[in-house]
């Protein structure tokens, strides 16, 4: 029976992802070598990176004066490598705190120099995302979120501003389309929409590369790492090779514009379910706020969580549960997460409605 994963990641990759990637680890296309033993300095990993890039130029258009970058680890990494890279002790960077990540990143720059909250829905719970801010032109950079996971918020109208305009996309990159020149710097975790956990991808303006502080450790400048190609130490191959392969399977889907429109047929037909469902109901109010990606909604009764929780995963419905130490539950709808998934998770709470009913009668 078919498992339905809606974890917020590592998430569920294309069976096609999974089969590519099995073949490849026992013997890539031919050769007689495991793809975990192939050089990254090989022309056959060489053919692996530059068509990865390719594919994801043409699938976010991305325009030629930006530089892609594949580097190993996640979007955390970034918190720490941005202001180590744009802000020092005689500058000031804005932020807009709008969920856990967002503060995380916060944190990290303030190691590096001054950093100006330019506003916060911390005192909301992070239900909803401030939108009534001025952003300093003094500033080096105004970095966001543009989809928080956790609780299950999003911001679609890109911010404007004067100043280099960072975007941390890691849960909702190559979900929907956007315009990369409207950004000096896209980054993002791969686990999500784009591969497997190791690898994170980062498309900078080369504007913005010439403002890199040059006073850092090569290993962490993004100028360096930009004209080394992603190659200036061992990068995180099998990673980079299963985001290959998702952006093969999404371009075979019709690309970002077409999975974009199977994204809003799921995010609505759960939320229809979350609004009609008498035991359940949504964290985010602002409809015009809430999450394509992750959709998260509460028990009305708070004692029904575990039993809900127990009731889905025997029907195969699993990764509902919410982010450690908050209530409630959360499902990731990402692009590789099907139809049929979301239809199977609004069966179940309906099935449980209708349980629940019987029982307390």
């Amino acid at each position: 029976m078919k498992i339905h994963n809606f974890s917020g990641g590592p998430a569920v990759l294309p069976d096609f992802v999974y089969n590519q990637a099995a073949d490849a680890i026992k013997n890539y296309q031919g050769t007689g070598l495991s793809l975990l033993e192939i050089s990254h300095r090989s022309p056959t990993f060489a053919a692996i990176l530059e068509e990865t890039e390719e594919r994801l130029r043409r699938l976010l258009s991305i325009p030629s004066n930006y530089a892609v970058l594949f580097l190993a680890g996640g979007a955390s990494q970034h918190f720490a490598q941005i202001p180590m890279n744009f802000l020092t002790n005689k500058t000031e960077a804005a932020y807009l705190d709008s969920g856990v990540w967002a503060s995380h990143a916060i944190n990290e720059a303030k190691y590096y120099g001054n950093v100006q909250v330019v506003a916060t829905g911390k005192m909301q719970d992070y239900t909803a995302i401030p939108v009534d801010y001025i952003i300093p032109d003094a500033s080096a950079y105004f970095h966001y979120t543009s989809n928080n996971t956790i609780y299950g918020t999003a911001l679609y109208e890109v911010p404007k501003t004067n100043v280099p305009l960072i975007c941390d996309r890691s849960s909702d990159i190559l979900s929907a389309k956007i315009e990369v020149s409207s950004f000096d710097m896209v980054y993002a975790s791969v686990q999500k929409n784009a591969g497997a956990a190791g690898v994170s991808i980062v498309v900078i303006k080369e504007d913005l590369l010439a403002r890199v502080n040059p006073h850092i450790p090569n290993v962490f400048n993004y100028n360096v790492l930009a004209t080394h190609k992603s190659l200036y130490n061992t990068p995180p191959v099998f990673a980079i090779y299963s985001t290959l392969l998702n952006l093969q399977w999404l371009e075979s889907q019709g690309g970002v514009e077409e999975i974009e429109k199977l994204n809003q047929i799921k995010s609505d037909l759960l939320y229809q379910e979350i609004e009609r469902n008498s035991l359940f109901t949504g964290r985010v109010r602002n409809i015009s706020q809430r999450s394509k990606m992750n959709v998260t909604f509460l028990a009305n009764h708070p004692e029904h969580e575990q039993e809900f929780l127990d009731f889905a995963a025997q029907r195969q419905v699993i990764g509902i549960k919410q982010y450690a130490n908050y209530g409630g539950f959360r499902a990731s709808l990402y692009n590789a997460l099907d139809l049929e998934s979301v239809k199977a998770l609004i069966s179940v709470m309906q099935e449980f409605e209708v349980f629940k009913h019987i029982t307390t009668k």
